[in-house]
């Protein structure tokens, strides 16, 4: 695909949205306008929009994907710089929300604007036929909603809608930009009250927050129902509300209820909560106020999460929540849950029932499609599911039949999925859903978008055990997928890639190494090795790390190109699979990095020697022996993380010639495409040569860990775990470096390094430790 014609975009209001959208322009390479009023009495006109930019390059997480982004940000001021806009492909409205002064605004935009530039708002709340009411029709046909969700950079979802005359093309270029480039999942809207998402969100929000204080469960029980259960987040429904803000709350009740008319179900479910009301001018607005549902108390030192008893607004302790319901529906499922009688399934019964039914009552209105309400929900407020693949996990008949039995009303297009297969069906291969006129349509994928489950669906494997398959993605190649929990490497997986190498060379021509989980890959699998090392199974230790490097090593010389393709956690031994990958092709939200320091050992599988080559290869360095192992110290052993693919590249885990793409359901296509381009005319690479320091750099590496030692920076295992990294980076223990060193050489200083560490008594405790909570241990 040609990249869509936006090079520069002007953002027009520099608050906690505006801000975040310029910054994710900023991101896909865009330069962007960031403009906002001229406060009274400012020495800089241009303070509002300079000094969001100046928060978000200290803000965690961060808008950014790399500080360079953030050059591409100039501030300036609507008094100023409107005539700027001349200058600029998409302007994005994102001020307050009052119809009078986006108005206002869009008069001036019009009269600078240039003619066929784009206009859209980012309003949550105002219809478009309002926002463009009485305006020019050459602006009406330039201008759309384009709604983005916070934070900007990390929520996928962008709902776009049209007006009757939008232009075709203006649509297409903001929607081709904002799927190829800002990574979005577009949902076309209807021009609704609320549109998709929010519509059902806070339909879901309210009615989980009344049922849950009439029924007098606690914030921790409703959370506990109201999230993993049905596959929301584990914030659930206080948590979230908490992190948004209470306060935000009653704006967003009001102004849906003033747009519905009387007969939606919205205003039956909805009502003022005294608790909330008295907590929210008591200055308890959530996370960003003294506390909210739940508060963290710092007294003594400590850091205790507590839970407000709504009854008395007393805060104490957070509770463990035990209740059968929720073991039922761990053994069961959804079905399990809502007929199960204790407390939490009629809670979650009474919140399912209303607010998947008041969806199913939405479609056609507020969207084409189940389909598009659906995706709105996994990419707007994070669900796992959508409401209508929730009621296909009750079972459609056996939703209808128990609103039926509570005499609850039972929508058209439910009794239709009731009578059917259910709202989707896979036929013939194809993934398919039920449209308004009862047939069931194909979902059809962008061009450009190809999916691992798609595969699956009309296919079977070329290979497969009980941690990894191999699938035929297409054109002579091959995917090997990793299906472990959090996609962890163990012998399996190790197996399998063994076996990846003589399958592709018969009928195929390349691998990529991808999966459609969370996260790549968190590393080995840390339970095996820490079941081993208790039991003193040290053997079978060191078989996992020779198998893992014999493994790499020979993904890394295979007479055929490996294309990794990350996305989410890609740590220890994940990261060491892209070290050894002929090429990436990352998600731009991939976290990487070589992260074994943390639990007590150096890297096993190759990843010492591979960043270390990174950096002596790399002509932008300082040559010499030194300063690649400098630089692979540092980032080794203070277990640094790339919190983007951006980063990733800047420590030397991505080379400048890997690739990176934006949206998500984009990469396994991208990763094909490159593994083809490498396959045309492959050669697998030369075996590097290290000239390495020895002794001396041991010893100037000695004296960065002394000075480490002196701020109190390390600890006493730490020094030990140092220590060991640097004889690995320096050609081994005391070693006199003469000669250049072989990979084979490195690889055997790792395996030596790693097996001697693992030994320790405070290695096992950090492994132990990260297991249990998922947090290294300090000692």
């Amino acid at each position: 695909m040609s990249k869509p014609a936006i090079n520069r975009v002007a953002v027009i209001g520099a608050g906690v949205m505006g801000s975040g959208i310029a910054a994710h322009i900023a991101n896909a390479g865009a330069r962007v306008m960031l403009l906002d009023i001229v406060p009274g009495g400012a020495s800089d006109r241009n303070q509002v929009a300079a000094g969001a930019v100046a928060r978000m390059l200290k803000a965690d997480p961060a808008p950014f994907m790399s500080k360079t982004a953030a050059k591409r940000i100039t501030a300036g001021n609507i008094e100023d710089d409107l005539d700027k806009l001349a200058e600029c492909d998409w302007i994005v409205e994102a001020v307050i929300e009052r119809l009078d002064i986006k108005q206002d605004l869009y008069k001036k935009i019009d009269a600078v604007r240039r003619k066929g530039s784009i206009v859209s708002s980012n309003t949550s709340t105002l219809p478009l036929a309002k926002l463009v009411d009485g305006l020019p029709k050459s602006f009406a046909q330039d201008f759309l909603i384009t709604h983005f969700f916070n934070p900007p950079r990390y929520m996928r979802l962008l709902e776009v809608v049209t007006g009757q005359q939008t232009r075709t093309a203006a649509r297409d270029t903001i929607v081709a930009f904002a799927d190829e480039q800002l990574g979005k999942g577009i949902v076309h809207c209807n021009d609704t009250p609320g549109f998709v998402a929010n519509r059902i969100g806070t339909f879901w929000l309210q009615c989980a927050v009344i049922e849950a204080l009439d029924r007098g469960l606690s914030v921790e029980e409703a959370d506990a129902v109201m999230s993993r259960p049905i596959g929301v987040p584990k914030t659930g429904v206080f948590a979230l509300i908490d992190l948004v803000g209470l306060d935000l709350m009653p704006h967003v009740d009001k102004n849906l209820a003033d747009n519905l008319p009387q007969s939606d179900a919205y205003q039956a479910i909805r009502r003022e909560v005294p608790q909330i009301k008295e907590m929210i001018a008591s200055g308890y607005t959530g996370r960003k106020g003294k506390g909210g549902f739940y508060r963290l108390n710092k007294d003594g030192g400590k850091r205790v999460k507590e839970a407000r008893n709504m009854q008395t607004g007393d805060y104490a302790p957070a509770q463990r929540v035990h209740l059968e319901s929720l073991a039922a529906s761990k053994a069961n499922g959804l079905l399990a849950l809502v007929e199960h009688q204790d407390k939490g399934g009629q809670y979650a019964w009474a919140v399912l029932s209303k607010t998947l039914a008041y969806a199913a009552s939405l479609v056609p209105e507020i969207a084409a499609d189940i389909h598009a309400v659906d995706r709105a929900m996994q990419l707007g407020y994070n669900w796992k599911y959508g409401p209508f693949q929730l009621i296909d996990r009750i079972g459609a008949k056996a939703f209808a039949d128990k609103l039926a039995a509570d005499n609850q009303p039972i929508p058209t297009l439910l009794e239709k999925a009731a009578a059917a297969d259910g709202f989707y069906r896979t036929h013939d291969g194809a993934l398919q859903f039920i449209a308004s006129d009862d047939s069931y349509q194909d979902i059809a994928r962008p061009e450009g978008v190809t999916l691992l489950a798609d595969i699956q669906r009309r296919s079977q494997p070329l290979a497969k055990n009980g941690s990894a398959r191999l699938w035929d993605i297409g054109d002579g190649v091959v995917c090997l997928e990793v299906r472990t929990k959090l996609n962890t490497i163990d012998p399996d997986v190790l197996a399998m890639m063994q076996k990846a190498l003589k399958i592709v060379p018969k009928e195929h021509k390349a691998l990529v190494i991808y999966n459609e989980g969370d996260h790549f890959s968190a590393g080995a699998n840390l339970g095996l090795a820490l079941f081993a090392a208790n039991t003193a199974l040290w053997p079978m230790i060191e078989d996992m790390v020779g198998q893992g490097q014999k493994a790499y090593k020979a993904l890394k010389y295979a007479p055929f190109p490996v294309v990794a393709a990350p996305s989410g956690l890609a740590l220890g031994g994940g990261c060491e699979i892209l070290l050894a990958s002929d090429a990436v092709q990352a998600h731009a939200e991939s976290y990487v990095g070589l992260v074994e320091a943390g639990v007590g050992v150096v890297p096993g599988w190759g990843g010492c020697k591979e960043l270390l080559a990174r950096h002596a290869a790399d002509p932008s360095k300082p040559k010499g022996p030194m300063p690649p192992v400098a630089a692979a110290f540092e980032t080794i052993g203070t277990a640094k993380v790339a919190k983007s693919a951006f980063e990733a590249r800047e420590l030397g885990f991505l080379r400048k010639s890997d690739g990176i793409t934006f949206n998500r359901e984009r990469l396994l296509a991208d990763a094909k495409a490159k593994a083809l381009e490498l396959a045309a005319d492959y050669t697998p690479p030369e075996p590097p040569e290290f000239t390495l320091p020895g002794k001396s750099g041991k010893a100037a590496l000695g004296l960065a860990i002394h000075d480490f030692k002196l701020k109190g920076l390390v600890t006493p295992h730490d020094e030990v775990v140092v220590d060991a990294l640097a004889d690995v980076l320096t050609g081994g223990p005391g070693a006199d470096v003469t000669e250049p060193v072989s990979e084979d050489d490195l690889l055997k200083l790792e395996h030596d390094a790693f097996m001697r560490l693992v030994k320790t008594d405070a290695t096992l405790a950090r492994m132990e430790h990260t297991l249990v909570t998922g947090k290294p241990l300090r000692n």
